[in-house]
C-alpha cells in the first residue's frame, strides 16, 4: 500500500507535547486515525495531541485544529496554543509577536516574549449547561456526585466544575502526590454527569503563593501539564480558597503563571504565561488509508 510523507515538528510546553503540522493551504484533513497514529509513543512519533495550523478565519490570523492522542476533538489547549505561537513564527506562518488564533473555543490572543508566551484565555464559564455538566443551579462550583467504586472510600465526591473553553472538574486535596489520578481520573472523565467528558484536576491550593496540581486529561490520560486546567484550578482556588489574583500553578512538567481578577459576578479574562520549546522536526511515512 502506498505511503504518504508528512512533515512535522515536535513541540512541548512544560512537558505537554504535541505533533505540529503546518497547513497554510488548508489541505490536510486531520482525522482521528491520523492523530492516534502520530501520537502513539511506541509505533508513532509520540505526543499528547496533534495540532494542525491552518489559515485564520473570521478575523483570526491562524486557526488551531486540535485532536487529543486518542483522536477525540479538543476545543482548546493552553499549552498547545503557546507551542503554536512559536511554531508559527519558526515556520514563517506569522512574523508578528502578537497573534489572534482561532480555536474551537473562540479566538485567543497570544503574545510572544522569547520562549515565553502570554495567552488571553478568555473568561471562565460557570453555567452548568455551558460547561457542560448535569447540575441544577446557576453555577457548578460545589457539586456532589455519587460514585460507585472502590477507588475511594466515600460514596459522594465534591467537585468544582467550570469551563475554560473545555470542561474541567476540580477535586481539592492536601496531597497531590498521593492523589488517585490514574484510577479516579478516568472514572470522573466518563461520569454520566459530564455529557462531553471532562478533564479532572487534583489541586492543592494550601500554599499562599502557589497551587500544586496533577491532571487527568480527557482523551489523553495523565499528562505532565494542562494549560486550560491550570487556569481552571487558579479560578476555582481563588473563588473557593481565597488564592491571590496572580498565582503560580506547579505541575509535574513545570510552572505556569496565571492571572485572574474576576468573580462570579464580574466577568474577566484569565491570562496564562509559560514557556514552549521546539524539540525536533522530521518527516513521517503514513499509510494513505490512515489519513484520507
Amino acid at each position: 500500500m502506498a505511503a504518504a510523507r508528512l512533515e512535522f515538528a515536535k513541540y512541548q510546553g512544560i512537558g505537554n507535547d504535541f505533533v505540529m503540522l503546518s497547513d497554510p493551504k488548508d489541505e490536510l484533513k486531520l482525522t482521528a486515525d491520523l492523530a492516534a497514529q502520530l501520537c502513539d509513543r511506541r509505533f508513532g512519533i509520540g505526543a499528547d495531541g496533534v495540532i494542525r495550523v491552518a489559515p485564520g478565519r473570521a478575523g483570526a490570523d491562524l486557526f488551531m485544529d486540535y485532536l487529543n492522542s486518542d483522536g477525540s476533538t479538543g476545543e482548546m489547549c493552553g499549552n498547545g496554543i503557546r507551542c503554536l505561537a512559536l511554531f508559527a513564527r519558526h515556520e514563517g506562518l506569522s512574523s508578528s509577536e502578537r497573534m489572534v488564533v482561532g480555536t474551537g473555543a473562540g479566538h485567543k490572543i497570544v503574545e510572544i516574549s522569547g520562549e515565553h508566551v502570554r495567552v488571553d484565555m478568555g473568561a471562565p464559564i460557570f453555567e452548568p449547561g455551558r460547561i457542560p455538566v448535569r447540575w441544577d443551579g446557576t453555577d457548578a462550583l460545589q457539586i456532589k456526585l455519587e460514585m460507585d467504586t472502590d477507588v475511594i472510600t466515600d460514596d459522594i465526591i465534591e467537585l468544582a466544575c467550570l469551563s475554560m473553553g473545555n470542561p474541567h472538574a476540580v477535586l481539592f486535596t492536601t496531597d497531590v502526590e498521593a492523589a488517585p489520578v490514574r484510577s479516579l481520573g478516568p472514572l470522573l472523565e466518563r461520569h454520566s454527569a459530564f455529557p462531553r467528558g471532562t478533564n479532572v484536576l487534583f489541586v492543592d491550593p494550601s500554599s499562599s503563593n502557589e497551587i500544586r496540581m496533577r491532571v487527568w486529561e480527557r482523551g489523553s490520560g495523565e499528562t505532565l501539564a494542562c494549560g486550560t486546567g491550570a487556569c481552571a484550578a487558579a479560578v476555582a482556588s481563588r473563588l473557593l480558597s481565597g488564592t491571590p489574583e496572580q498565582t503560580t500553578v506547579v505541575l509535574p512538567g513545570g510552572r505556569l503563571h496565571v492571572e485572574w481578577d474576576g468573580s462570579l459576578g464580574r466577568e474577566r479574562p484569565v491570562f496564562m504565561t509559560g514557556p514552549a520549546q521546539r524539540s525536533f522536526a522530521g518527516v513521517v511515512e503514513l499509510k494513505a488509508s490512515k489519513h484520507q
